[in-house]
């Protein structure tokens, strides 16, 4: 084998490569450095691609953030009609329960009103039998089993909140007074009660019979000096009439 070929029998490297690394310059295809118009072509094809993809993405980055932006005003928009018809609702909810609660409390008042109606009603048909009773007891007829029921009678209006008022010597009031008899006496220094005829019964503060009575009024002043009659007309003093 010959010296020159003992010499070659190692690896053989081809730079194929078109950019010389050193420089940076375009190899000539003919082995050369300086660049031949076909590779300027390439170089310049690979520079106005890579502009070219440069330029498509920012237009592609645009429009997903102008697409982006449209689809949260659109959301914003959304969010704010339905806060909008969820205080509208919210608004009709509040005002249909306090309706029901304003529909309950009359309900219940007129409930009240017509259950206190009736037991007037009913407590007032049985006022003669109280004042029967009252006679009764007046005039010491009021034993045995008459008694009992009596009793009896009495507690059941209690229980219905029935009571009596009226007697002897309080200030005449006609809110609550029947004056079935009028008179004057000395006596008494403004209109009083002065005989109980019947008494009067009450549910709280409502009136189912007024207090019948008599009443007096004090004397009234005779500057004359002539009494006056019971019919509040004056008459002459004897002195007066000897004189004449």
């Amino acid at each position: 084998m010959a010296k020159s070929e003992q010499e070659h029998e190692g690896p053989v490297i081809h730079d194929r490569r078109r950019i010389d690394p050193r420089t940076g310059q375009v190899k000539d295809p003919t082995g050369g450095a300086a660049p031949g118009r076909a590779a300027q072509a390439a170089v310049a094809g690979v520079a106005k691609a890579r502009a070219a993809k440069q330029s498509g993405s920012k237009a592609g980055g645009a429009k997903a953030d102008k697409q982006a932006d449209k689809q949260r005003a659109a959301a914003e928009k959304r969010i704010t009609e339905l806060e909008a018809s969820v205080a509208e609702r919210t608004a009709d909810l509040q005002r249909v329960t306090a309706e029901y609660a304003n529909y309950r409390k009359r309900v219940d008042r007129d409930r009240e009103a017509v259950k206190a109606q009736a037991t007037a009603v009913v407590l007032a048909a049985l006022l003669p039998v109280l004042d029967d009773i009252g006679r009764a007891r007046d005039h010491g007829e009021l034993e045995g089993g008459f008694k009992a029921v009596a009793e009896s009678v009495e507690r059941l209006v209690q229980k219905f909140g029935l009571e009596s008022f009226g007697s002897v010597g309080e200030p005449f009031d006609p809110t609550i007074h029947e004056a079935l008899l009028h008179s004057y006496s000395a006596d008494v220094s403004e209109p009083t009660c002065v005989t109980l005829v019947q008494p009067g019964y009450r549910i709280g503060e409502r009136i189912i019979r007024p207090a019948r009575v008599a009443v007096a009024e004090p004397q009234p002043y005779d500057p004359s000096g002539g009494e006056v009659a019971a019919d509040g007309s004056a008459e002459d003093s004897p002195d007066s009439a000897d004189e004449e």
